[in-house]
């Protein structure tokens, strides 16, 4: 198809392409290899499986935004075919040889194929564009009050521009190229229906036009690609091959919460936390070129819908734009996400789980967290009395260890002491065993246990706290004394089993001990709870006249553990009416007490998180909230108050207990 002199020209062009993108790409590598620790090769043949669904099928982007994401999946799967279909055009250009299309019914296929994608694409690009540059919803725009990088502020617009102009440019011009060719034989193919469509309107004209307007096409659609490449290791586009990277690569992780042992034993670390872009992981700095600026980690964030200045998306797109302008792995983290940004962060985790491409942004955060307070000391000073408590009397409300089994006075709740060899060991948690409110949480779980006659025990005073709030807080030598000191107790009593009625301890027992040489079963205490109801050892007695119930899962829970049936089983078993809330099980929004964010006030904004959910809640028409951690039980008893206390919010054990005949 090509004549000599255009098949001279185009490879010089593909070549001088190639030559640029390579100096981008080896630049990248460059930065991402700055970052700490090694690629673990090994995790790819394990993933296999799931990289085909995620990456072939694009199932993580259809868990939000079902309207954009169905376009997306156009876009994306119409490119996946084109990687075929372009070295197909490639290979005619230069031979005139239509690879595949003298197959019989697979050359039929093919070319349907070619023409479907090819419509998909265009018609995905158009919509997207007229979304983006028309309709311009709020939710892929950055407020004006968080810190974005000023490249971005046009760079993000722009590049959306070049890119969807790129993809509208290559695919159209195919389309008509691929018409004209159809046009120039008089042939109308049954296995192109949209191009042999378009063609009929060019049928008899003059040949010479038609297939000038074919060697136009030509370099107009794949010579698009080529001018294109140099500019795609700093474009959003890139994000075709270091999402899955990402899913490939992301070091293996128990739960999307769980952060990276820190040995406080070994004398010779001198660095804790990310002081600079290059003391993050390796893999957190590919997450940079791994975003698409889709904005849907600030969507969820609840630290941003509350008119914090925290934005998730933010510092991955600073941290991608300050390196394709020229800057290095060395700046300074704090230049790439303000510190009262850093402090308004929950732990959630939902930027993390809705994240289409994998990138974890909150672990940026909680390692930031570890230097501010590891390195310099630098953290909000309402925090100091929960790192007293926790370091004098192993627990964040600084009661004393000698009144830790105070909740249990006058009823029968045996200690390891009392009974050595328990079935069930109870880790209480230190809310239910020393916050007024949560240990009615404490009392009513006790009443479950004794009436199913379950073997169980608690540590009593040789319980403390696991250290979740230090840990995320940053002070990794209090978690790390504590954790240190509670897998030394619970290896010497060896439980079968242990219940936790607190999601944080129960995601810290489970997914963080065993870095520590702690590795146990842990379970939720509304999963044991189903257990017995299931079993019959406890029977419930379920009202004529129900009364309506919403059920508020704790991140920590639902999110950072993937348990979201039990405690809706459990509520279900008393014959209450469950309903949900809009954001409920994985997607579920903070209560706003995670991430150590208990202990200090929130930073300022247009409302608060505990509020924004409260109200969430009412507005389902429950009589009651039912919750299932005692932060979350805290939370939303304060935000009750505040709205006059009209609704209940009591804990499904509560509940449970209640209905026990």
């Amino acid at each position: 198809m090509l004549t000599l002199a255009e098949k001279i020209l185009f490879a010089i062009a593909t070549l001088a392409s190639l030559y640029f993108t390579y100096l981008g790409v080896m630049k990248i590598i460059g930065h991402i290899s700055s970052g700490q620790g090694k690629v673990d090769w090994s995790l790819v043949p394990k993933r296999i499986g799931e990289l085909i669904v995620k990456v072939g099928l694009f199932q993580p982007v259809f868990r939000f935004r079902p309207g954009p994401s169905i376009l997306h999946a156009l876009i994306g799967w119409g490119f996946i075919s084109f990687l075929l279909i372009n070295l197909a055009d490639l290979i005619y250009a230069y031979s005139g040889f239509k690879l595949l299309e003298h197959l019989g019914i697979f050359g039929d296929a093919y070319r349907l194929l070619a023409d479907v994608a090819n419509v998909a694409i265009i018609v995905g690009i158009v919509a997207m564009m007229i979304r983006r540059f028309i309709l311009r919803p709020k939710v892929l725009f950055v407020r004006e009050t968080t810190l974005l990088n000023p490249a971005a502020r046009a760079g993000i617009m722009r590049d959306s521009a070049i890119v969807a102009g790129f993809i509208f440019l290559h695919n159209s011009m195919r389309f008509l190229g691929e018409s004209f060719s159809l046009a120039l034989a008089n042939y109308v193919d049954p296995w192109q229906p949209s191009i042999s469509a378009v063609s009929k309107f060019f049928v008899g004209a003059n040949p010479t036009a038609l297939t000038v307007g074919m060697h136009l096409s030509f370099w107009l659609s794949i010579g698009a690609v080529v001018a294109f490449l140099p500019y795609f290791p700093y474009s959003k586009h890139i994000h075709l091959f270091f999402a899955p990277i990402n899913f490939a690569l992301k070091p293996e992780r128990k739960s999307i919460g769980q952060l990276s042992y820190i040995d406080l034993d070994d004398q010779s670390i001198e660095q804790f936390g990310a002081a600079t872009m290059k003391d993050l992981g390796w893999e957190q700095i590919l997450d940079s070129y791994a975003c698409i600026m889709c904005l849907r980690c600030q969507e969820v964030c609840p630290a941003y819908n509350t008119g914090k200045i925290l934005s998730p998306a933010a510092l991955e797109i600073n941290k991608r734009y300050h390196l394709n302008h020229g800057g290095t792995t060395d700046v300074a983290m704090t230049e790439l996400i303000p510190e009262e940004a850093v402090w308004a962060c929950t732990s959630c985790g939902a930027c993390v789980d809705i994240c289409p491409v994998g990138n974890e942004p909150m672990r940026d955060i909680l390692d930031i967290r570890r230097n501010l307070t590891m390195m310099e000391s630098n953290f909000p000073k309402q925090l100091e009395t929960a790192f007293k408590g926790m370091e004098r009397n192993m627990n964040p409300w600084n009661v004393s260890q000698a009144d830790r089994m105070k909740w249990a006075d006058g009823m029968n709740v045996p200690t390891i002491e009392q009974n050595a060899e328990p079935e069930i060991l109870w880790w209480v948690g230190c809310a239910p065993a020393t916050d007024v409110r949560a240990q009615k949480t404490a009392q009513a779980f006790a009443k479950i246990l004794n009436a199913a006659g379950v073997n169980y025990a608690v540590l009593g005073k040789n319980e403390s706290c696991t250290g979740d709030s230090a840990r995320r807080a940053g002070r990794e030598d209090i978690f790390f004394g504590l954790a240190t000191q509670n897998v030394e107790i619970l290896n010497e009593v060896a439980p079968k089993r242990i219940v936790t009625t607190c999601p944080h301890c129960l995601h810290t027992i489970k997914n963080e001990y065993p870095a520590f040489g702690g590795n146990y079963q842990v379970i939720h205490h509304t999963q044991l709870i189903n257990e017995l109801v299931g079993a019959g050892k406890i029977q419930l007695a379920v009202d004529s006249e129900q009364y309506k119930v919403t059920f508020h899962d704790p991140c920590y829970l639902g999110r950072h553990n993937k348990e979201v049936d039990a405690p809706r089983d459990a509520l279900k078993s008393t014959g209450v009416l469950t309903i949900e809330m809009p954001r409920n099980s994985a997607k579920s929004f903070c209560c706003g007490a995670g991430g150590a964010q208990m202990w200090k006030e929130e930073e300022e904004g247009s409302g608060r998180v505990n509020e924004a959910r409260f109200a969430e809640a009412k507005a389902t028409g429950a009589d009651t909230v039912a919750v299932g951690c005692p932060f979350c039980l805290t939370m939303m008893t304060d935000a009750a108050k505040g709205d006059g206390g009209t609704i209940q919010v009591k804990d499904v054990a509560e509940i449970v207990a209640e209905k026990m005949k």
